[in-house]
């Protein structure tokens, strides 16, 4: 297991820099979002597994400030069992999420009724749609140049991006993944309000597992949200190796 974690944290390190700068702080580094996009955090130094001091973070935390970066911190509970204490003492409230691996082909799941799950390239006319549903899944607003984003780094290969659509070619969920070498991250999915509980999701995360594996990719992983859903991925043949903590103001 200490060679998947291994594994994770050099994804980890290395995402963040197709789109933001790296800032070295002591036992941490601070990813700076360059251009617009979603806001990146700190997280600990790529191999640092030691003790952090809530006066450390406390110096990212006005870095992030200074910035005009939200204050939030990504690590993995196993690899860096230090920095939780620190993070607590320095007044942030820290989430938990099951960490889960699949390093397998994935397990079948139904095929959805009266839908069709199929990749989504930058040309294509439902990409707009496709990127919009999970902001409305997690009751958020897309923005305006949210679809100019993704198709940028679906032409660079950055993301990939799957959707259940309608008949009428609109997407009632979808998500992404995020390959770097022979490791990616499924992020993002979402579904609906009213398409909920059809397995939309879970048919979604089954084709980016399928287009992962047919790129090469030989492990694919995602933090559920809490415990039912890492059931439900469980469906799919993801297994809870570790936890994944998101730390916020």
């Amino acid at each position: 297991m200490a060679r998947v974690l291994n594994r994770l944290e050099s994804y980890y390190d290395a995402v963040p820099r197709s789109a933001a700068r790296a800032e070295e702080l002591g036992p941490l580094t601070l990813f700076v979002r360059e251009g617009e996009g979603w806001p990146y955090y700190a997280r600990p130094a790529l191999g640092y597994a030691g003790d952090v001091s809530a006066a450390e973070v406390d110096r990212v935390r006005a870095r992030q400030r200074e910035l005009g970066a939200p204050e939030a911190f990504e690590w993995v509970a196993e690899t860096t069992p230090g920095l939780r204490a620190a993070v607590e003492a320095s007044g942030l409230t820290v989430h938990e999420h099951p960490l889960m691996v699949l390093e397998g082909e994935g397990l079948a799941v139904p095929e959805p009724e009266g839908v069709t799950v199929r990749m989504v390239d930058a040309g294509d006319p439902v990409l707009a749609s496709a990127v919009a549903a999970p902001y409305a899944a997690f009751g958020a607003e897309p923005a305006p140049t949210a679809s100019d984003q993704v198709a940028a780094r679906l032409t660079a290969g950055l993301t990939r991006l799957a959707a259940a659509l309608d008949a009428s070619g609109t997407a009632l969920a979808a998500g992404q993944h995020q390959p770097v070498g022979a490791v990616s991250e499924v992020v993002g999915v979402g579904t609906l309000p009213d398409a909920r509980r059809r397995g939309l999701g879970l048919a979604v995360t089954a084709a980016l597992v399928a287009d992962a594996r047919s790129r090469g990719v030989e492990l694919v992983f995602l933090s559920a949200t809490d415990a039912d859903v890492a059931r439900l991925y469980g469906r799919l043949g993801f297994r809870t190796v570790a936890t994944a903590l998101i730390a916020e103001a």
